[in-house]
């Protein structure tokens, strides 16, 4: 068994950040299984009797009843990763298609090269679990079906293309799926959204009502989860300052950048940057706004 260091269990199924430095027993689970490298030193997967390396740059994946087993790392080096196990109800609400087959195979490949989008979110992942005492049940879910909508797109697409891998799927209408597409690649909270309806061929209103339809949220609030991911994405590092981040985010004043994180996350900025800083530590929680820069 994995070594946890931070579990997660709801209508998703279950998520782990655990320990992949030293083996474990072999598993051969009847639901998928996603492994995503975190930090640390590169590991071995052994997924169906095969040795798989799991690097930054790479995802393994494993089919329902396919046995798995993490082999460890080299001389046992400190190494992190994701383990998500997606419940088979959760991604058929979502995905009923494209996950109708498990016998077949859902995954084509046992390893697949990672997107620049899920390795964000990966790390993402890894640094809301470590500081978990700011981590909502929402935030963790709208990750990880970002996690999923990419997996479907990027890898899934390969064994079942065209409409037939959308079929019954809430996200089946290609206008809302670019729409989400070009609020990803650049979550801003200037961006206009009667113009991004403009931009996939929809009216307003038709645009307001398919969107909560596909996603369950208004654009505005699938925005906000996109801009509160994309700070901690920044925050995280360290090497970027607080107002260039209100600023690449599309706040007119760090002040409101403020505001908004304190409102979505718990804490104001600063302080989840210094708790991502030493995330096995207490947090050091201001909870009062910060100063206008």
């Amino acid at each position: 068994m994995l070594k946890p260091i931070r579990v997660f269990e709801g209508r998703f199924g279950r998520v782990l950040l655990a320990d992949a430095s030293t083996p474990d027993a072999a598993l051969s689970p009847t639901e998928p299984l996603i492994l995503l490298k975190y930090d640390g030193a590169d590991c071995v997967v052994s997924i169906g009797g095969a040795a798989q390396p799991l690097t930054r740059e790479e995802a393994l994946f494993t089919n329902p009843g396919e046995t798995s087993q993490v082999l460890g790392s080299a001389g046992n080096a400190p190494a992190r990763m994701i383990s998500f196990h997606p419940s088979m109800a959760w991604l058929r609400a979502s995905f009923p298609a494209a996950f109708e087959d498990t016998a077949g195979g859902m995954f084509p490949r046992s390893r697949e090269t990672i997107t620049p989008r899920l390795r964000q979110l990966a790390d993402t992942l890894a640094i809301e679990a470590l500081n978990d005492q700011f981590l909502s049940p929402e935030r963790l879910e709208f990750m990880l079906q970002e996690l999923m909508l990419v997996v479907v797109e990027t890898y899934v697409a390969r064994r079942r293309a065209g409409a037939s891998l959308w079929r019954g799927s809430p996200f089946a209408d290609t206008r809302i799926r670019k729409a989400l597409a070009l609020l990803r690649a650049r979550p801003n909270k200037d961006v206009n959204i009667d113009d991004l309806a403009n931009q996939v061929g929809l009216s307003r209103s038709r645009f307001y009502d398919l969107f909560q339809v596909c996603t369950g949220r208004s654009p505005r609030a699938y925005l906000d989860m996109l801009c509160v991911e994309s700070a901690i994405s920044k925050l995280s590092t360290g090497r970027t300052r607080i107002a260039d981040v209100s600023a690449e985010l599309g706040f007119s004043a760090q002040s409101n950048f403020t505001r908004f994180f304190l409102n979505q996350v718990g804490i104001p900025p600063s302080a989840y940057r210094r708790a991502a800083s030493r995330p096995e530590a207490e947090p050091d929680i201001d909870p009062t706004p910060e100063p206008r820069s």
